[in-house]
């Protein structure tokens, strides 16, 4: 007897938005592997154009609807070859698919409401996503909870999980989502905090010059070790590398990317002086970062 379930299409699942591409491949893999590793469904969602469903009233409604069911047809060939990559890179995994009609960020944010994790792909070295390059930045935007953008010429590699750390009660969430993977990866975890960017020339007005750097220095040291004081009493088996700087998230995450496994940002900074703005700084770490990107929302 087929069993019942309330629970949405995919929920608990790993959802990644496909759309035939080379970069959509290699972010089936990297999930595949994850949700083996975790013992989790995959739930690969392909969106088509909404006029296939629409029943002809003329020739050229006839013509259209004709065109659009050989566009339908490619798209669950899409469909089918990234369940095959998906079942060649973890055999055991739980695999489902799902032809969905909308626009593609759309559907992926009403996904990711129910998902365990979002995962998406980039088409080329530049950063943009197929169906759009909005849709990537729409999705790391809106979705809920954590979403990654696989990146890298080799995702699958080794290396510690480095996070981004803002010192807000905002960026709590990405801390704790770094810790977990860490923990998951049996890896060490990088905690980056860099706290201004001199490259401004000035803190909340202030010329950065007239300002005693050595005892903010201090102060956000302590910030920082208070930060993650708690989760590393939760994960005590994780090993933890601080590093504060005063200036240049954008380019000491990029860095650490070259060889990091994971790098994990929130999706927004409290700006001022001490803010690390990872609104702007996640935003670019997804269209030029060397590994894949993960980036967890608030709640």
């Amino acid at each position: 007897m087929a069993q019942h379930s309330d629970r949405p299409h995919g929920a608990d699942a790993i959802v990644v938005g496909i759309d035939g591409s080379e970069g959509s491949t290699t972010a089936v893999r990297w999930a595949a592997r994850v949700a083996a590793g975790r013992d989790r469904a995959l739930h690969l969602v392909h969106c088509t154009d909404p006029i296939a469903d629409r029943t002809p009233r003329s020739a050229y409604d006839a013509f259209i609807y004709a065109t659009m069911q050989d566009i339908h047809l490619a798209d669950e060939r899409v469909l089918a070859a990234a369940r095959e990559d998906a079942l060649a890179a973890a055999p055991g995994v739980a695999v489902t698919t799902e032809l969905a009609a909308g626009h593609p960020a759309r559907t992926l944010i009403a996904a990711s409401e129910h998902a365990h994790l979002v995962v998406l792909g980039v088409r080329d070295a530049a950063g943009t996503l197929a169906h759009l390059g909005s849709t990537l930045l729409a999705v790391t935007a809106h979705a809920h909870g954590a979403v990654v953008i696989v990146r890298g010429p080799d995702p699958e590699r080794d290396g510690p999980v480095v996070v981004g750390v803002d010192g807000s009660d905002v960026g709590e969430p990405a801390i704790g989502a770094a810790f977990a993977e860490a923990a998951q990866r049996r890896t060490e975890l990088v905690a980056v905090h860099a706290w201004s960017d001199l490259s401004r020339g000035q803190f909340a007005g202030a010329g950065y010059l007239e300002l005693p750097i050595a005892d903010l220095a201090v102060a956000e040291e302590a910030l920082l070790a208070e930060r993650l004081a708690g989760w590393t009493e939760q994960f005590p088996d994780v090993p933890v590398r601080r590093e504060v700087e005063v200036f240049g998230p954008r380019e000491r995450l990029a860095h650490w990317s070259r060889t990091a496994q994971l790098l994990v940002v929130g999706s927004r900074g409290r700006g001022g002086f001490r803010g690390l703005l990872l609104g702007s700084t996640s935003n670019w770490l997804v269209q030029h970062a060397e590994c894949p990107v993960m980036v967890v929302r608030p709640g």
